[in-house]
């Protein structure tokens, strides 16, 4: 069934009731759905005011969260900032799960609440249930459950242990939530599901296995048998594992039951939001395409006013802006103006018969099905294949982009790609380099334990291009990785020819 042209407004002037809002959200929806194509999630759409924004910032969006000193800190500033007008409030949050919740704020103007769902409701909704990331590291149905059983957890912890043991504890496995991750998917994909079914049966069955693993030390081998020996020691304690959490709750030998479930908890939801990390010029790119082919549409079939598309308009533009390098409000690129653009490039190369656009995109230069093509796109990319794949040389010459190759050892910094075939080539991969997580994030890995002695870790900083950890925050770092094994822990900085610096950390008394 087609969206019907033409129709009566949906509304007028800038206010709105719950009936507007249920009028707004089915024009929205038939769009989406009937013309776009898009797959979604149901949507769970929340009212709430700026301060339930600001402790939704908080809690990094969740509605169920566990308490943590850290996000009454940042909801203190956030909330100093915005009432003193020096920031500004997101108009909506969406959560990946299902149903989907959408936060829209009253003081949202029926257009921008127009905007939100279309933006929210269906662009990001889409995204999530159809990107591969989302759909190997996720689990939309369990989320909320798990939340549920999380906050109860830390609730009964904090009862029964003490509120300042658990703070403790929930400090050092934050510090470490980048070091947390699952990068690769397979035997450790998430079951949500079953978690509060096997926390019971998984506590019993881990301490038996820590049991038998530090019940006795190693006796003193013959130099002969030490390789064979480490060799042993390394499979049976996983090493390497650059899933920092992953590996202390499993293997710690000073943490409690119920210390390694909290662990688990933190690392559960670390791992939750790695895929927003690897999309987000893809999943902005979505939603601001989204909202802008239904705002057009509601416009184009007389649903909106003149008034409302002019209010659409500027807030669109604003949020798409790309800043010069000069510009005070310039802090990298901005991932909703490349976005927003590559999706626009996208539908343009699939309805052009130019000859750069074939040579460029041989596969869907004028293939004539530009959402057909967007919809595979964003299934089954991440930021880095997408702009490896996607980003044209028409892009690269609007955008202005070119590589800049920086030589310590030189006085001068070199252009190294202009705009010819072998540049675009060299930006795109440049750019795509730049959007890979796994090379942003410091490789840090657990290499081995030193079982006969003292039981110290050591960890291993896979350097990269010679740039090291700041070592300020990395001896801080380090300090709560001590405090979870119960042990000395020492980082090594080193490539295959150097090493270049090295850590140690001894835990706190209080988790000796």
């Amino acid at each position: 069934m087609g969206f019907e042209p033409g129709g009566p407004l949906l509304f007028s002037g800038q206010d709105w009731s719950f009936e507007t809002l249920q009028r707004i959200y089915g024009a929205v929806e038939r769009i989406a759905h009937d013309e776009l194509g898009l797959d979604t999630y149901p949507n769970q759409v929340e009212v709430i005011t700026s301060e339930q924004m600001l402790d939704a910032y908080a809690s990094t969006g969740m509605p169920l969260f566990y308490k943590h000193w850290s996000f009454g800190k940042q909801f203190l500033r956030n909330e100093t900032l915005y009432r003193k007008g020096w920031q500004g409030l997101a108009y909506e949050i969406v959560i990946n799960s299902s149903p989907c919740i959408v936060y829209i704020m009253e003081e949202n103007s029926a257009t921008m609440q127009t905007l939100v769902l279309a933006h929210a409701a269906f662009g990001h909704n889409h995204f999530f249930k159809n990107n591969h990331t989302f759909r190997q590291w996720t689990d939309a149905s369990a989320i909320l459950d798990y939340l549920a059983f999380a906050k109860k957890y830390v609730t009964a912890c904090e009862d029964r242990y003490g509120a300042d043991a658990v703070e403790r504890l929930l400090d050092s496995a934050h510090a470490l939530m980048n070091n947390g991750i699952h990068r690769y998917p397979g035997k450790h994909a998430p079951d949500l599901l079953s978690e509060e079914r096997r926390e019971q049966e998984r506590r019993a069955h881990d301490e038996r296995l820590y049991n038998d693993l530090w019940r006795t030390l190693p006796k003193k081998r013959s130099k002969s048998a030490e390789r064979p020996e480490e060799d042993r020691r390394r499979a049976l304690l996983g090493l390497p594992e650059e899933n920092i959490l992953y590996f202390l709750e499993k293997t710690a030998p000073r943490l409690q039951g119920w210390q390694r479930e909290l662990i688990r908890i933190v690392r559960q939801i670390a791992q939750y939001f790695y895929p927003q990390r690897q999309t987000k010029v893809m999943n902005e790119g979505c939603a601001t395409f989204v909202h802008y082919k239904i705002m057009g549409r509601l416009h184009e079939t007389g649903r909106i006013t003149d008034g409302a598309y002019l209010e659409f308009l500027h807030s669109h533009t604003n949020v798409v802006t790309q800043p010069d390098y000069d510009d005070p409000r310039y802090s990298g690129i901005n991932p909703y103006a490349l976005g927003f653009s590559m999706m626009q490039e996208i539908e343009r190369v699939c309805l052009s018969e130019s000859s750069e656009d074939k040579a460029a995109h041989p596969d869907i230069a004028g293939c004539g099905d530009p959402y057909g093509v967007l919809k595979d796109a964003w299934a089954n990319y991440r930021d880095e294949s997408f702009v490896m794949q996607f980003l044209s040389p028409r892009l690269i010459r609007k955008h202005r982009l070119f590589r800049l190759v920086d030589d310590q050892e030189e006085d001068e910094v070199l252009v190294a790609s202009i705009h010819d075939e072998r540049g675009y080539r060299d930006v795109r991969r440049s750019l795509s380099r730049h959007f890979d997580v796994s090379r942003q994030d410091p490789d840090i890995q657990v290499v081995d334990v030193d079982l006969a002695g003292d039981r110290r870790l050591l960890v291993r900083h896979n350097v990269v291009d010679g740039v090291t950890l700041d070592a300020g925050d990395a001896q801080r770092v380090l300090r709560h990785l001590a405090d979870l094994w119960g042990y000395s822990v020492r980082l090594v900085e080193a490539d295959e020819r150097a090493t270049y610096a090295t850590h140690d950390a001894e835990p706190s008394q209080a988790f000796r």
